[in-house]
């Protein structure tokens, strides 16, 4: 199914196919079969909504030390945080995504490496950015990788995370690869098991596919 942009809100959603449980070698193989078409539908930072831009531009900017792009993708926003003044680098499960970024983006650091396992030191990321890369990871494996986020954040460290949020935690088909959409206490309760204090999500409705909301939720390491 070609990826569409009336299917593809500006938080990096996309459109419909049948859904089965994935596991990183479904997603690293899907998203490689179509990282091409998805750069050129998706990588850029001026296809995404203005909301977004925003709120990761400023979320940036209170950020000290280095922020991470965990699931970057083309690495349009670890871009974006480049160019404003942020030390920062994009991590990628699917290395195409990776040479995609580091071609366009050469100015900015960009390498291969799961959620789950980061390569970094502890306490050494003033911020995580996990825009829309935690909704294809099964759930059963969500806190995991919020650990390890955790782990890598220094004592004043934030996340900002964007989901997909609906009333009840279930697998849907996403254009790509199966994603999940979370109930926003559910999510944020995982989040704060891992080590975090969350802040009060901030909820945009998806008039493209009603009952499934874009959500930003911020933690800060506790």
């Amino acid at each position: 199914m070609p990826l569409q942009p009336r299917d593809v809100p500006a938080a990096d959603g996309h459109g419909l196919r049948a859904a089965a449980p994935s596991s990183d070698d479904d997603v690293r193989t899907a998203y490689a079969a179509r990282a091409a078409e998805y750069t050129e539908l998706l990588g850029s930072v001026s296809a995404m909504d203005p909301l977004d831009r925003q709120l990761i531009a400023e979320w940036g900017a209170r950020c000290r030390g280095l922020v991470v792009d965990a699931g970057c993708g083309p690495g349009h926003w670890t871009h974006l945080l480049s160019e404003l003044g942020a030390e920062v680098e994009g991590v990628d499960l699917v290395p195409a995504f990776v040479e995609q970024a580091q071609a366009r983006f050469p100015a900015v650091s960009y390498r291969v490496a799961r959620l789950d396992d980061l390569g970094l030191p502890d306490g050494s990321a003033g911020g995580v950015l996990a825009w829309y890369s935690l909704i294809h990871v099964e759930p059963v494996r969500v806190p995991t990788v919020l650990r390890e986020i955790r782990r890598c954040l220094r004592a004043d460290g934030t996340l900002l995370v964007g989901f997909f949020a609906g009333d009840r935690l279930e697998p849907f088909p996403h254009a790509v690869v199966t994603a999940y959409s979370w109930p926003v206490d559910d999510l944020a309760r995982l989040v704060e098991d891992a080590g975090f204090m969350v802040e009060p999500a901030q909820v945009r409705a998806n008039p493209d596919r009603p009952g499934r909301h874009h959500v930003a939720m911020l933690a800060r390491r506790a």
